[in-house]
Protein backbone atom coordinates (compact mmCIF):
# COMPACT_ATOMS: atom_id res chain seq x y z
CA UNK A 1 0.00 0.00 0.00
CA UNK A 2 1.44 3.44 -0.70
CA UNK A 3 1.35 5.87 1.79
CA UNK A 4 1.37 9.66 1.15
CA UNK A 5 4.42 11.18 1.80
CA UNK A 6 2.54 13.72 3.80
CA UNK A 7 1.90 11.34 5.99
CA UNK A 8 5.06 10.80 7.57
CA UNK A 9 8.35 12.20 8.51
CA UNK A 10 11.91 11.07 8.33
CA UNK A 11 13.92 11.95 11.71
CA UNK A 12 17.85 11.81 11.17
CA UNK A 13 19.70 10.59 14.14
CA UNK A 14 22.14 8.43 15.20
CA UNK A 15 19.29 5.85 15.16
CA UNK A 16 17.04 7.29 12.62
CA UNK A 17 13.57 7.20 12.75
CA UNK A 18 10.70 7.38 10.49
CA UNK A 19 6.75 8.54 11.99
CA UNK A 20 3.77 7.20 9.79
CA UNK A 21 0.23 8.88 10.83
CA UNK A 22 -2.73 6.67 9.56
CA UNK A 23 -0.72 3.93 7.66
CA UNK A 24 -2.89 0.67 7.08
CA UNK A 25 0.19 -0.85 9.26
CA UNK A 26 -0.92 0.57 12.37
CA UNK A 27 -2.65 -2.45 13.55
CA UNK A 28 0.05 -4.86 12.41
CA UNK A 29 2.45 -3.29 14.20
CA UNK A 30 3.42 -4.67 17.99
CA UNK A 31 2.20 -1.65 20.70
CA UNK A 32 5.06 -0.04 21.64
CA UNK A 33 6.56 -0.55 24.76
CA UNK A 34 9.21 1.44 25.70
CA UNK A 35 9.09 2.78 29.16
CA UNK A 36 12.67 3.40 30.24
CA UNK A 37 13.36 4.94 26.48
CA UNK A 38 14.85 1.76 24.92
CA UNK A 39 12.91 0.87 22.19
CA UNK A 40 12.79 -2.77 21.26
CA UNK A 41 13.06 -4.48 17.79
CA UNK A 42 10.14 -5.17 15.68
CA UNK A 43 10.16 -9.42 15.36
CA UNK A 44 9.10 -10.37 11.17
CA UNK A 45 9.29 -6.52 10.17
CA UNK A 46 12.48 -4.63 8.15
CA UNK A 47 13.16 -1.54 6.17
CA UNK A 48 14.47 -0.58 3.23
CA UNK A 49 15.79 3.00 2.71
CA UNK A 50 16.14 4.12 -0.25
CA UNK A 51 16.24 7.53 -1.88
CA UNK A 52 13.28 7.64 -3.70
CA UNK A 53 11.08 4.76 -1.93
CA UNK A 54 11.33 3.79 1.47
CA UNK A 55 9.93 0.42 1.68
CA UNK A 56 8.46 -0.89 5.37
CA UNK A 57 7.89 -4.58 5.15
CA UNK A 58 5.87 -6.91 7.70
CA UNK A 59 5.12 -10.51 8.03
CA UNK A 60 2.43 -11.91 5.26
CA UNK A 61 0.86 -8.86 3.17
CA UNK A 62 1.84 -6.29 5.67
CA UNK A 63 3.59 -3.17 4.13
CA UNK A 64 3.76 0.37 2.90
CA UNK A 65 5.56 2.47 0.98
CA UNK A 66 6.58 5.67 0.74
CA UNK A 67 7.80 7.46 -1.86
CA UNK A 68 10.34 9.09 0.11
CA UNK A 69 11.68 12.06 -1.95
CA UNK A 70 8.85 13.94 -1.46
CA UNK A 71 8.86 12.98 2.02
CA UNK A 72 9.65 15.63 4.77
CA UNK A 73 13.47 15.18 6.60
CA UNK A 74 13.57 16.88 9.87
CA UNK A 75 16.75 17.08 11.93
CA UNK A 76 20.58 17.31 11.24
CA UNK A 77 24.03 18.09 12.90
CA UNK A 78 22.58 20.70 14.37
CA UNK A 79 20.10 21.27 17.13
CA UNK A 80 17.91 19.13 15.31
CA UNK A 81 15.11 21.35 13.91
CA UNK A 82 16.33 22.48 10.61
CA UNK A 83 15.31 20.54 7.19
CA UNK A 84 17.00 17.67 6.49
CA UNK A 85 18.00 15.54 3.44
CA UNK A 86 16.57 12.13 2.70
CA UNK A 87 20.10 10.98 1.38
CA UNK A 88 21.76 11.74 4.59
CA UNK A 89 18.79 9.68 6.38
CA UNK A 90 19.61 7.09 4.36
CA UNK A 91 22.71 7.22 5.45
CA UNK A 92 21.99 7.81 8.88
CA UNK A 93 19.83 4.32 8.75
CA UNK A 94 22.66 2.33 6.72
CA UNK A 95 25.10 3.33 9.67
CA UNK A 96 22.38 1.92 12.70
CA UNK A 97 21.42 -1.26 10.56
CA UNK A 98 17.57 -0.20 10.65
CA UNK A 99 15.41 2.88 11.88
CA UNK A 100 12.42 3.03 14.50
CA UNK A 101 9.43 3.17 12.81
CA UNK A 102 6.32 4.37 14.93
CA UNK A 103 3.36 4.77 13.47
CA UNK A 104 0.80 7.05 14.77
CA UNK A 105 -2.47 8.21 14.63
CA UNK A 106 -1.45 11.95 13.57
CA UNK A 107 2.35 13.37 13.35
CA UNK A 108 2.94 15.67 16.22
CA UNK A 109 3.38 19.33 15.82
CA UNK A 110 6.39 18.86 17.85
CA UNK A 111 9.06 16.03 18.22
CA UNK A 112 8.36 14.58 22.22
CA UNK A 113 9.73 11.65 22.17
CA UNK A 114 8.78 11.01 25.82
CA UNK A 115 5.30 11.72 24.84
CA UNK A 116 5.69 9.11 21.74
CA UNK A 117 7.07 6.69 23.76
CA UNK A 118 4.65 6.71 26.49
CA UNK A 119 1.67 7.41 24.51
CA UNK A 120 0.05 3.85 24.69
CA UNK A 121 -1.00 4.40 21.23
CA UNK A 122 1.90 4.33 19.47
CA UNK A 123 2.59 1.32 17.70
CA UNK A 124 6.06 0.00 16.03
CA UNK A 125 10.02 -0.47 17.01
CA UNK A 126 13.40 -0.85 15.43
CA UNK A 127 13.10 -2.26 12.44
CA UNK A 128 16.33 -3.96 10.63
CA UNK A 129 17.47 -2.49 7.45
CA UNK A 130 17.33 -5.42 4.25
CA UNK A 131 19.73 -4.94 1.63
Amino acid sequence: MLLDPGNTLFVRGTTPALLLAGAPVHDALPPLTAPDGAIPRCEGWSIVPRLTLCVVDGPGDHGVLVPALAAPVTGSTDDGTAPGDMADWCADAERAGGAVVLSVDRLPETLDWPALLSSGTTRGGFLPAMD
